[in-house]
C-alpha cells in the first residue's frame, strides 16, 4: 500500500467532501480521486458512494476507517518517536520559574512545546525567590524563567517573555499608600526591603537601587526569604517593597496594598540556561520562546526601514 493513499483515504473519511481534502491534502481534486480509486483497486471494493451531492463511506470503508486508522496513528507514533531519539528530543526537559512570574506566556509555551514534542515531558517546578540559580547549577531544571538583571558569567540568558510595571508595597496603614502614585525619589528616608541575603547582587539592586535616580540614598533592609515572608514582613513593619505587578498577580496579603511606582526600569523575566548543559531539548523550548516574542512583535514593526 502507498502511504499517500492511506493518508488520502482518512482524510476523506472525516471531510466526506473531496475540494476539502484536496485543499488539506495540498494536492488537487483529480489526484485525490485517483489516489482513492488505487486504494480501492488493491482493497477490491469501494469504500465510499459517491452522488452530486455527498460522499459517504461504504460498510466497508467504515470498517476500514477504524482499523486502517488505528494503524496509521501507531505508526505515525512510531515513526514521530524514531525522529524525536534522532533529534536527541527524548527524555524530560525540566522547566523552573519564580512564582511571580508563573502564567502566561510560560503556560502556553508548555502546552505548545508538548504538542510539538510528545516523547519529551515537561516536568515545571518553581523556584525559590532566595536563590534562583542553584537549581540550574545543580541540575534540577534544565532552564529558568527568572527576573532580570542576571550577571552569571556561566548562564546563557534569552529575549525577554514577561514584563510589569513596577509598583511599591506598602502596610495598610503606611503614610505612602494614601498616594495614588509614588517616585523612587520618594522613597529616601524609608527603609526598603531588598530581599534575601543569598539573593544574586545583579538582581538585588535592579530591584532595590542604593541609590535614586538623583543620587539620594536608599536605606534597605533584608528579609523575607519568600514572596509571602516579604509581604508579612511589609505587613507588619515600616518596611517597603520595591516590587512589580506581576507578583500581586499571584500573592496578596490582607495587610498590604501596592501604588505604581515611577523612576525604575520595567521588571522583565526571560529565560536563562546553563551553557555547558545546553541541549537539543533546551534549544528547542529557548527557540519557542523566542519565537513566541517574534509572534507578539507587529509584522510592521519588524520590517526593515
Amino acid at each position: 500500500m502507498d502511504l499517500t493513499e492511506i493518508e488520502t483515504f482518512l482524510a476523506l473519511a472525516q471531510e466526506l467532501h473531496f475540494g476539502r481534502t484536496a485543499e488539506r491534502m495540498g494536492l488537487s481534486q483529480s489526484r485525490v480521486s485517483q489516489l482513492i480509486r488505487s486504494l480501492e483497486r488493491h482493497i477490491g471494493a469501494p469504500l465510499f458512494t459517491r452522488t452530486s451531492r455527498r460522499v459517504e463511506l461504504t460498510p466497508l470503508g467504515e470498517h476500514t476507517r477504524r482499523t486502517l486508522g488505528a494503524a496509521y496513528t501507531g505508526l505515525r507514533r512510531s515513526y514521530d518517536e524514531a525522529c524525536a531519539i534522532a533529534q536527541g528530543m527524548v527524555g524530560t526537559l525540566r522547566v523552573g520559574f519564580l512564582g511571580c512570574l508563573n502564567g502566561p506566556p510560560l503556560t502556553d509555551m508548555v502546552v505548545v512545546f508538548g504538542r510539538r514534542h510528545p516523547a519529551c515531558d515537561v516536568v515545571v517546578t518553581e523556584v525559590a525567590w532566595r536563590d534562583p540559580y542553584s537549581p540550574l547549577r545543580s541540575g534540577e531544571v534544565d532552564v529558568l524563567l527568572t527576573l532580570l538583571p542576571t550577571d552569571e558569567p556561566d548562564l546563557q540568558v534569552g529575549p525577554v517573555l514577561v514584563s510589569h510595571g513596577r509598583v511599591l508595597a506598602v502596610g495598610l496603614d503606611h503614610p505612602l499608600g494614601e498616594r495614588e502614585s509614588v517616585d523612587i525619589e520618594d522613597l529616601a528616608g524609608w527603609v526598603l526591603l531588598d530581599g534575601p541575603a543569598e539573593l544574586p547582587e545583579a538582581l538585588r539592586h535592579g530591584f532595590c537601587p542604593p541609590f535614586t535616580p538623583t543620587g539620594r540614598p536608599l536605606r534597605r533592609g533584608r528579609g523575607g526569604s519568600t514572596y509571602q515572608e516579604a509581604l508579612h514582613n511589609v505587613a507588619t513593619g515600616e518596611t517597603v517593597w520595591t516590587t512589580h505587578e506581576g507578583l500581586f498577580r499571584a500573592y496578596r496579603h490582607p495587610g498590604v496594598v501596592h501604588r505604581p511606582l515611577s523612576g525604575l526600569p520595567r521588571a522583565n523575566g526571560a529565560l536563562v540556561w546553563r551553557a555547558d548543559t545546553e541541549n537539543a531539548k533546551v534549544r528547542a523550548f529557548t527557540s519557542l520562546a523566542a519565537r513566541t516574542v517574534c509572534d507578539r512583535v507587529p509584522s510592521q514593526a519588524r520590517r526593515p526601514g
